[in-house]
Order: structure tokens, then C-alpha cells, then sequence
């Protein structure tokens, strides 16, 4: 099996009703070498004044890039297998358009490196057939990487949706969030 082979069948699942809070993803993804010792993973609550729901916020990694389309200096790329890479460092300017431009709302600029920095999916690991940091960590299954069978059998009643509306624009992502069986998209008002 080559590479290549490997994460052409892999993929990046998001279950949100899974999520505990307990931000192992962002101790395993702060202690990656690639990273700077920072977490690219964030766990935010939803309302906690009401409710100990969490979220998860990872690169959904998109079809269409729309950080990358608005960078002035072409530090953002894509590379053939959909992983939306952070801006390089030797490119980018810390103009911050792709933090406002991004519709799920990850990229981070770090103010002190003058650079944007977000989740490249493990590339270091996901490029040598290993699972991200942090789907190797998540205790409660919110976070997982493998083949869309294997969830498929994981989450009988749960369907892989990678397909997002905003207001008119459709975008298309790499990573999937699961929703209950049946759905199509998720339209974000």
C-alpha cells in the first residue's frame, strides 16, 4: 500500500455530540513538533452558562479554500490530497484576511510570529499513514480517522456530511461532521 493509496481512503470524522470537554485533541496536537508546541485544535462551549456542551473546531480543509483564494501572497496551499496547509512562513504577510474570510472560523493568526497558523491534518503523520494527533487521543470517539466504512460501522445511525451552506454559498470540505442518518447538508444561518 503506498501513501498516496493510504489517505486516498482515509478521512477526518467530526462527531460533536461526542465531544466531553476533556481538550485531550489539544494537549496531543500542542505537543506535535510541527506545531510550535500550539494547539491547532480548539474546544469551545456552546453556552456555558446553560449547558456543558462542547465543540470541536478543526480545519475542515475545503474544496475550495476560500483562506487560501483571499491571501495576497499565496502562502496558503492545497496539496492533491485536500489537506489545506498553514500559511508558509516565508510568504506570509499577517494581513489576517484568511481569519475573516474563513466560514467555520479556524485559522488563528499569532500575533508575536506575524503568521496564521491552523490544522494541516497531521501532515507529518497523515503523509506516513498515521492517524492525527488527535484522533489518536479522544477518548470519547468525537474525533476519528479512517475509512468511511469503518465509521459507517461505527455510526450506524449517523451520516458523514461534508457539504456546508452559507447563506448562498456551498462549500465542499475534506473533513465530515456526523449528523443524524439521512442528512445531505448542513445549512449555517
Amino acid at each position: 500500500m503506498t501513501i498516496t493509496e493510504y489517505n486516498k481512503n482515509m478521512g477526518f470524522f467530526v462527531d460533536m455530540q461526542r465531544c466531553i470537554g476533556c481538550h485531550a485533541c489539544e494537549m496531543a496536537c500542542a505537543e506535535c513538533e510541527t506545531n510550535g508546541q500550539e494547539s491547532m485544535i480548539h474546544i469551545h462551549y456552546v453556552d456555558r452558562k446553560h449547558t456543558i456542551q462542547t465543540t470541536v473546531q478543526v480545519c475542515m480543509h475545503c474544496e475550495d479554500p476560500v483562506c487560501a483564494n483571499v491571501c495576497p501572497a499565496d502562502a496558503i496551499t492545497k496539496d492533491n490530497l485536500g489537506v489545506v496547509h498553514s500559511a508558509n512562513t516565508a510568504r506570509c504577510i499577517g494581513c489576517s484576511n484568511c481569519v475573516m474570510a474563513c466560514p467555520f472560523g479556524v485559522p488563528n493568526k499569532k500575533e508575536e510570529a506575524e503568521l496564521m497558523m491552523k490544522c494541516n491534518m497531521c501532515y507529518d503523520r497523515t503523509s506516513a499513514g498515521l492517524k492525527p494527533m488527535c484522533a489518536t487521543v479522544c477518548p470519547s470517539g468525537a474525533l476519528f480517522y479512517g475509512t468511511l466504512e469503518e465509521i459507517e460501522e461505527k455510526r450506524p445511525h449517523s451520516t458523514p456530511v461534508n457539504k456546508f451552506i452559507f447563506g448562498k454559498q456551498e462549500v465542499i470540505t475534506k473533513v465530515n461532521v456526523m449528523m443524524p442518518k439521512g442528512s445531505k447538508e448542513l445549512k449555517v444561518h
